[in-house]
């Protein structure tokens, strides 16, 4: 018998996938356990791709006010009957560690209400670094700035990469907005989902390294009656993996849902398919979370893509491996779980979401206690091979920070460490994890509580430091001066720490804050900091 009872709170849009399966056939949408082979595979084709004229001669598609002002689509929270368990936090972190990290060298202010179309929270804030450009995307725009600072193109719609396309991806703003630099091939990806039937992944790669010219444009048909949310990407050598919660009849939590859509045909601006099972997981199964390449060192030969699930309160922390063949779709295969022995942790606000207090305001704000939070970032050493993630736990009554160090994901996988950071009472949550290219970690994350407005912070630890501690302390990137009040108790709901390329050394984190208190008046902040001893590395 299935211990889990999950449950999904509003949500207004529904589910049963219809895929290509090589022949555009229609594939079922109940609920399936892990899948093991060829046969559990299905196969879809693009509906349509193209080649953008140079972004750099595209008028930016408005982004005025406007009166229509409301939350973005629901993101339904995700309980299970173990949430609600007591468990003793093994590896929790009480104290702060003497403060030694470093400073940020760069900040300015990233995309900020009104400058998106749909005036909504929360801003979903993620962004990346390339070797001359830092992009960023937020609901529901996108925006490109010099490494110093200087914008050079935006704030626009996101659907303005999709202008004379056609379809939804042109007509359809809706969000859920990922950046990606792709360090193997020195190119980018922007991707948004459409929120209305059919429902597509719109996913753009930019022609060269400069995010400024021509993107090669795709649009990838996923469902007409099911929901795909919260996609997720990771860049690796044979595609661009991606991970979704399915929604049955947007109600009913079906599961998550592993995609791979074709890297190489995507990067030269040919057709291309996608693989994924031929199901959704099943309500039994978290949400998790696609492995994302950082660094110019690649997986070895024939890595599959890691996922990495949502642990138990108990601890277990499940690891899936997507195997893709595009030559024969029946070799690929998508195997797991492979349940690590994590340690326990208790859930935070099981029954709500809106639970982080905030100073001078009763307005709660939004945790997200029930999912990895993103990115799944790995690098490959050469003597071995790492991957950092986090979650957002509760210890003490707060918000804290559970982060993981995986290694031996091709051979024998282990968490080599873990941590609850809660050093004092304030909450933290709505962390990114990720590693430098000499081991030495970071976190970046929301903090705040009855005596702080929410501002943004980042901790971590050397490679030589104690395990399981984030020992250089913690600094300030961004000090908010308001809080989130009304109906806008949405925080996140995510954020992107991500790693230069040029060095990797140099830390940017992008997170989302207040300037003045008040319900639809968000802002982004985008920072860099890095190691004193980081000796650059390519």
């Amino acid at each position: 018998m299935n211990r889990w009872k999950f449950a999904a709170l509003s949500v207004s849009l529904g589910i049963v996938l219809v895929l290509a399966a090589v022949g555009l056939a229609s594939a079922g949408s109940g609920e399936a356990g892990p899948v093991t082979g060829g046969p559990g595979i299905e196969v879809g084709k693009e509906s349509h791709h193209d080649l953008s004229l140079p972004l750099r001669d595209m008028k930016p598609l408005p982004v005025l006010p406007s009166a229509d002002r409301h939350e973005a689509n629901e993101n339904p929270l995700i309980m299970d009957v173990s949430a609600l368990e007591q468990h003793v936090d093994p590896v929790a972190q009480t104290e702060m560690a003497p403060l030694a990290m470093p400073a940020p060298s760069l900040t300015f202010d990233g995309i900020a209400f009104p400058g998106v179309v749909c005036n909504c929270a929360p801003p979903d804030p993620n962004g990346d670094v390339g070797p001359n450009h830092y992009v960023q995307t937020v609901n529901t725009a996108f925006q490109i700035w010099s490494k110093n600072g200087v914008s050079v193109y935006g704030p626009a719609a996101i659907s303005t990469l999709w202008q004379g396309f056609g379809g939804q991806c042109e007509t359809r703003n809706d969000g859920d907005p990922i950046v990606l630099y792709d360090p193997l091939a020195d190119r980018w990806l922007i991707s948004q989902f459409t929120a209305i039937s059919p429902y597509h992944e719109c996913i753009a790669v930019s022609q060269t390294a400069d995010p400024t010219g021509a993107w090669y444009r795709y649009a990838f048909q996923l469902s007409t009656s099911a929901f795909p949310d919260y996609p997720k990407f990771g860049v690796w050598p044979d595609g661009y993996y991606m991970s979704v919660n399915w929604f049955n009849n947007g109600l009913t939590y079906g599961g998550p849902r592993p995609y791979v859509f074709d890297r190489v045909a995507m990067l030269n601006g040919q057709t291309a398919t996608f693989q994924t099972t031929a199901a959704a997981l099943g309500s039994g199964v978290r949400p998790f979370l696609p492995a994302d390449l950082d660094g110019s060192t690649p997986p070895p030969a024939g890595a599959p893509n890691t996922f990495v699930g949502t642990p138990a309160p108990a601890g277990a922390l499940p690891l899936y491996r997507f195997h893709v063949d595009w030559g024969t779709p029946a070799n690929s295969t998508f195997t797991g779980p492979v349940n690590l022995a994590g340690a326990a942790y208790n859930a935070l606000c099981p029954l709500t979401r809106n639970c982080v207090p905030q100073n001078g305001t009763n307005s709660k704000l939004d945790a997200i206690g029930d999912r990895m939070m993103y990115r799944a970032a790995y690098r490959n050493f050469g003597e071995h091979e790492s991957l950092v993630t986090n979650m957002t736990v509760k210890y003490g009554g707060v918000a804290a920070v559970r982060w993981y160090e995986l290694r031996g994901l091709n051979t024998v996988p282990g968490i080599y460490q873990q941590g609850t950071y809660r050093p004092n009472a304030a909450w933290r949550w709505m962390g990114s994890a990720a590693m430098d290219g000499n081991g030495n970690i970071a976190v970046g994350f929301s903090v705040s509580s009855t005596a702080l407005k929410p501002q943004i912070r980042y901790a971590g630890r050397l490679a030589g430091d104690p395990l399981n501690t984030l020992a250089r302390g913690e600094a300030l990137l961004h000090a908010g001066t308001g809080s989130q009040v009304g109906t806008g108790s949405r925080w996140g709901d995510y954020s992107m720490l991500a790693v230069d390329p040029s060095d990797n050394c140099t830390f940017w984190y992008t997170n989302e804050y207040y300037s003045a208190t008040g319900q639809f008046n968000w802002r982004t902040r985008v920072g860099t900091f890095k190691y004193p001893g980081c000796v650059p590395t390519q």
